[in-house]
């Protein structure tokens, strides 16, 4: 180990999902096959946006960045995941650990602040919808997408940062399935002070920040819905913001219950499984909800299939 790396540990132990052996196989080819559904769904739906023109508008632009998020948030974790099931010591060496880490942080707090751009795009165009086109401008989409990248980049840099000066002996076994900060400070043989304010000023800025512009956005969203008269109307427009609200709640319920419970209450088991929801179940399911209930994403594949195969 290099001594600028400040720990006398070059490898990690993995303690994974689950302890019990009879349980490795079937969790294998569970997150084996919704890894596959994450991947195809995910890239199906950047290829599907970039290819159909009319799909090239401030929506499915912010679409198209969640799904290339959630592809490489899933794929920073899962194929981990899945060695470790089929091997007998799940070993992660300290390099590797950190990159994971920096690289989870990152696409993790970009998937926040990008749902909540999302909601503010849902916000102009409910409110707002004569000045839409002026507003959502293709400047102001690549500025906002530009900002959600930087956010998760100087978050990550900072956490993974101050995870290096941490000094870790000779407790090396992470109880989880991947290298997530609260697992890791708990094996610090060193001052964490600095690394728990961090994660309580970061959570403010990547959790509670954009809960509140979310919370924000969707008040005047129904404010303005109540007022339209037309039952068909009012329908529509739920419906448009129906997908991104049920992935609001569960992306933000979960990680809300993995990183904001105190210390008393909190265990690292309940933790994991909270964590298998953002890291993995998400990914898989926002490409699903968001094509399933869009007309206009179903008539573009519907043209491209016809296109393939006829």
């Amino acid at each position: 180990m290099a001594a600028g790396n400040h720990s006398t540990v070059t490898e990690f132990i993995l303690a994974g999902l689950t302890e019990q052996p009879q349980l490795q196989l079937p969790l294998f080819f569970l997150f084996l096959g919704i890894y596959v559904v994450t991947v195809l769904g995910n890239l199906g739906m950047i290829t599907l946006i970039g290819l159909s023109s009319h799909l090239h508008t401030p929506m499915y632009y912010f679409l198209s960045s969640l799904s290339f998020i959630d592809l490489c948030h899933s794929t920073v974790i899962t194929p981990k995941m899945l060695v470790n099931f089929v091997t007998e010591k799940n070993i992660i060496s300290y390099p590797e650990c950190m990159t994971q880490l920096y690289f989870f942080l990152f696409f993790a707090i970009s998937e926040c602040h990008m749902l909540a751009a999302m909601a503010y795009d849902r916000y102009v165009a409910i409110c707002s919808p004569l000045l839409y086109n002026v507003i959502m401008s293709h400047q102001a989409c690549f500025s906002l997408i530009w900002g959600v990248y930087m956010i998760g980049l100087v978050c990550a840099f900072s956490h993974t940062g101050c995870m290096l000066r941490v000094h870790f002996c000779k407790l090396d076994v992470i109880n989880h399935y991947f290298c997530d900060l609260l697992p890791l400070l708990k094996l610090s043989c060193s001052s964490t002070y600095v690394n728990k304010l961090l994660t309580l000023c970061f959570a403010a800025l990547n959790i509670f920040a954009p809960i509140l512009s979310i919370l924000s956005s969707y008040t005047f969203i129904i404010t303005s819905i109540l007022r339209i008269r037309s039952t068909e109307g009012r329908f529509k427009a739920f419906s448009t913001c129906s997908s991104h609200m049920l992935a609001v709640v569960v992306f933000y319920g979960s990680a809300a219950f993995m990183y904001l419970q105190p210390p008393s209450v909190s265990s690292m088991d309940q933790g994991k499984v909270s964590s298998v929801f953002y890291t993995i179940v998400v990914p898989m399911l926002n490409p699903l909800i968001y094509s399933l209930r869009n007309k206009d994403v179903n008539i573009a594949l519907k043209k491209m299939l016809e296109r393939i195969f006829f």
